[in-house]
């Protein structure tokens, strides 16, 4: 397994010097054997921290108190490190040890998930940068310092006498500051190269090749540093991929982790049939997401779907309340209405359907694709209507969509400044928003059948006018909140086997 040697004890383990530090560079990996139901839920709750620091990083200025008190519960509700010390009492040294070592072993664990393809590394390495801003700009002056030394980071800071040489020229250059302000901290002389990004908006004073910056801007040179650092660090895991992929243990756990999900299981029919067929073509316009929406427009238009759309949206209807009766008669008159006769759609797309519902083959109850799984799993070619329009469509023709849905000009900008960001799900998201007429929404959008049951809440004056399901997971914070470890447990193990599941049923979608 990745992690070699037993784990020893606190006391004794040679990893204690390591989690001794508040902050560190993820440099040196863990030495230890860790259980498989640990290494899953220790990444699925990182996927839960770094979705959350996505999120809050569109709804929030970042660092802004809103920002961090969300960023500090949400850590501290998966027992990640939310209040960096340097010291700990003995009585709590244990626990926040544990939190520590979480949150080490967490991420060398998905830097073997997301480091396979540019899209994951760019996202993962995004969103790990924004947590180490969080944590860094959490540390006191003197931990600041101590870091920075620590990490080879060492630059020196000006003299009283330099500073006031300066002064009149770090109060023009740097940003926010004041006679008062440059008295009162620090200022660091860095080689001009090592704050290019500085340098570059002119924030910093410049002189004889090295730049003044102030301590409140240094958080920028290290981040710099720690970017440079991960992607390095990804492009080396990559090579080792092949290795790893041989342990049959690991290969399927990381293979999901990319699409992880751990919200509600919407295979789940606690109301099946409340769904007529006449209420489609209603909903799709008030209710459906848009990726549901153009795969219901296509259908409509063209009597067809290829494979990769049935599965999609045949999941989605049946995630709603569909039944099987009504799921054949849907796509049996639709298919009809084509170029599929009756006697062929009972031989070549019947058998699929039922299977879909668990009533052949393996008899599995196939879960409704989440929002990761669609966007990252069998991207669309020519032909194809399936997968996410925010991801897959291209932005001009997307803008057109929009426009077809009626969303306004603004709307449409806000939109397609969240695609352009790589922030697809916040997309859809800000899409419920302005078609719904809301401002904010109270919950984290991770499932098109989730969106589905918001919007029928909303539609209905807050309750579900159509189904009496168990409430989603309404936001990553609240839900965490109220799940115990082994509800979260069992939702991993649930989502894993998706992929599986549906790769089977692949098979039975296939045109005749």
């Amino acid at each position: 397994m990745l992690f070699s040697g037993r784990r020893r004890k606190i006391g004794t383990s040679p990893q204690t010097e390591l989690y001794g530090h508040a902050l560190q560079f993820y440099g040196q990996p863990p030495l230890e054997n860790i259980s498989l139901s640990e290494f899953e839920t220790f990444a699925v709750d990182r996927v839960k921290l770094l979705k959350t620091i996505e999120n809050l990083g569109v709804s929030y200025v970042k660092l802004s108190d809103d920002y961090k008190k969300k960023m500090r519960a949400e850590s501290k509700t998966l027992n990640f490190p939310y209040k960096l010390e340097a010291s700990v009492k003995d009585d709590k040294k244990q626990d926040e040890n544990e939190k520590r070592r979480k949150d080490h072993i967490s991420h060398f664990i998905l830097r073997l998930a997301y480091c396979q393809t540019e899209d994951l590394r760019r996202w993962f390495i995004q969103q790990e940068v924004d947590l180490f801003r969080y944590r860094f700009d959490d540390l006191p002056p003197d931990q600041k310092r101590e870091f920075l030394h620590r990490n080879n980071l060492q630059y020196n800071t000006i003299s009283a006498s330099e500073k006031k040489a300066l002064q009149e020229q770090l109060v023009i250059s740097s940003y926010g500051t004041s006679g008062v302000t440059v008295e009162s901290q620090d200022f660091y002389k860095v080689p001009f190269q090592d704050a290019l990004d500085l340098v570059r908006t002119r924030k910093v004073y410049l002189k004889a090749g090295y730049v003044y910056i102030p301590h409140q801007d240094i958080v920028t040179i290290v981040l710099n540093d720690f970017r440079t650092r991960l992607s390095k660090a990804l492009a080396l895991t990559a090579r080792s991929l092949p290795a790893v992929h041989s342990d049959e243990r690991l290969q399927p756990l990381l293979n999901h982790l990319s699409h992880a999900y751990v919200g509600q299981d919407y295979s789940i029919q606690k109301n099946v049939g409340k769904i007529s067929l006449e209420q489609i073509d209603s909903l799709s316009g008030k209710s459906f997401p848009l990726c549901m929406r153009q795969l219901h427009q296509a259908l409509r238009e063209n009597h067809h779907l290829r494979h990769g759309g049935r599965m999609q949206y045949g999941l989605f209807l049946k995630g709603i309340g569909l039944s099987l009766e009504q799921a054949l008669q849907f796509w049996r008159l639709e298919f009809i209405r084509g170029k599929v006769d009756a006697d062929k759609f009972d031989k070549a797309y019947a058998y699929s359907i039922r299977h879909m519902f668990g009533k052949e083959g393996k008899r599995t109850d196939y879960t409704p694709y989440s929002c990761m799984k669609v966007i990252l799993s069998n991207p669309p070619s020519q032909g194809d209507h399936h997968g996410c329009p925010f991801r897959h469509s291209d932005p001009e023709l997307l803008k057109q969509k929009l426009q077809f849905y009626k969303v306004s000009p603004s709307g449409i900008s806000q939109i397609l400044e969240l695609v352009k960001g790589m922030h697809y799900q916040l997309a859809c998201q800000k899409y419920f928003e302005l078609t719904h007429n809301i401002e904010d929404t109270s919950f984290s959008l991770n499932h098109p059948n989730q969106y589905f049951i918001e919007s029928q809440r909303v539609l209905g004056g807050g309750k579900d006018i159509k189904r009496e399901m168990e409430t989603p997971q309404r936001s990553q914070e609240n839900s965490a909140a109220r799940g115990s470890t082994a509800t979260q447990e069992a939702a991993a193990n649930a989502s894993q086997g998706v992929d599986e599941m549906t790769e089977d049923l692949d098979c039975f979608f296939q045109d005749a």
